[in-house]
């Protein structure tokens, strides 16, 4: 990790040059049913077939573009005294653990990385320690292999996380401080803990914030992003010049596979987009709305039919394919509660996604999209660049457990402006 990496995501599907990546550790196997809720599963997985599937993701990014790991980022910059030193204080008071605070500031950087990360154990030196059902005086950190959430490229910018729920809020506060102090990425970050008004009531979380093209964002607002969220959004690009544009998709609260708009939509090309049908196309009571921002204004807010045809209106047609195929509804929901919807792509027309949906990726390649297994990558079966358009698949049977897919466990931090 040489190299220092210039912050510039203005597209969803432009060439990856840069992610930011954290491979699942024991933080994912540290839960039980009774306290898997609380840590935002709806059940607990296999951390070694977990691993296992993780690694053809990284494998196959490792082949296509620079990877950083979390883990390794975190390291360099605890051993910054200073840097150390504030983080600690900063996650001791927010998650009301002071007494900790000395013992984690006497851990070398590495090994608190790991405990940041996997948990802080609990000494059972006190009948309070001893009696707990706790095993952890600092809890792990279950999701963070969703790096997609905590941290958000906007532009030449990075959007620090405002998480929902508080068992998330330190991946936020572990990702400002790695985009702050590390050597090897140069950026600027927006928090929106800087918020004037409303600070309590903004939420915002990367899988509801998509860059469609320059001009354009999508966010979706529901569970992990409030209209207080999208509210702040809006200030930061009132500060750019010219015309841009928002469009806004309400989500439902249920089921937990809707707790993202990149679950039930995600952009593949110039001019293809995953669609979860009964949400994004079909008439419903989840609104599209349409913010219009012009040299530092809010010119307009009008409510629109729908997501696709909105984008189309703004100069982005796009053809929806259909998560689950187009057949049989009962196939479109399992599809969708097991991501897929949820794509990342490392370039136009070129994107990973899960092999578990069988119906998805049979739609993919009915549209032209070669389905390329991942082994088929890592083991130098297939050069890609004979492709034009192509989607890579990753297994998926316990990964899609924890709720999430392709562009949930990634961070872009740089990808190549796209010729429209």
């Amino acid at each position: 990790m040489s190299e220092t990496i210039q912050t510039s995501v203005y597209s969803e599907i432009g060439e990856i040059e840069g992610v930011i990546l954290h491979t699942p550790g024991s933080e994912v196997e540290n839960m039980t049913p009774g306290n898997a809720e609380r840590a935002l599963y709806s059940d607990i997985l296999n951390l070694s077939v977990a691993q296992e599937e993780y690694q053809q993701l990284h494998g196959v990014l490792c082949k296509i573009t620079k990877t950083l790991q979390v883990k390794d980022l975190l390291t360099e910059i605890l051993g910054i005294p200073e840097v150390k030193e504030s983080l600690v204080r900063k996650i001791c008071k927010s998650e009301e653990v002071r007494s900790l605070r000395k013992r984690m500031l006497n851990l070398e950087a590495a090994e608190l990385a790991n405990q940041l990360i996997e948990g802080v154990p609990l000494n059972k030196d006190s009948l309070t320690g001893f009696l707990s059902d706790e095993r952890n005086a600092l809890r792990p950190l279950h999701n963070f292999f969703f790096t997609r959430d905590a941290s958000m490229a906007l532009y030449n910018q990075v959007l620090i996380g405002k998480m929902a729920n508080k068992v998330r809020s330190r991946e936020a506060m572990v990702m400002e401080a790695i985009f702050k102090h590390s050597a090897h990425l140069n950026t600027k970050t927006i928090n929106p803990d800087s918020a004037k008004h409303d600070k309590n009531k903004i939420t915002i979380e990367g899988g509801d914030l998509l860059v469609a093209r320059e001009d354009i964002l999508i966010v979706g607002t529901g569970l992990r992003t409030s209209t207080h969220g999208v509210d702040f959004i809006i200030e930061q690009i009132k500060k750019n010049n010219g015309k841009h544009s928002i469009v806004v998709q309400q989500l439902p609260s249920k089921p937990e596979s809707f707790i993202h708009l990149d679950m039930v939509f995600t952009l593949l090309d110039r001019d293809f987009c995953m669609v979860y049908d009964p949400i994004i196309m079909q008439p419903n009571k989840y609104q599209t709305i349409l913010i219009s921002i012009e040299d530092g204004k809010v010119k307009n807010i009008e409510k629109q039919s729908n997501l696709v045809q909105c984008l189309h209106g703004l100069g982005l047609p796009l053809k929806p394919l259909y998560c689950g195929g187009r057949k049989d509804i009962w196939i479109q929901e399992r599809e969708q509660w097991h991501s897929g919807a949820n794509f990342f792509a490392v370039g136009p027309g070129k994107v990973i996604g899960y092999a578990r949906n069988v119906y998805t990726l049979e739609e993919m390649n009915n549209n032209g999209f070669e389905v390329i297994p991942a082994a088929d990558v890592i083991n130098n079966k297939i050069n890609l660049n004979a492709y034009k358009k192509y989607v890579i698949t990753i297994n998926g049977a316990e990964l899609a457990r924890g709720g999430g897919g392709g562009r949930c466990m990634t961070m872009p931090i740089r990808r190549k402006k796209v010729e429209w």
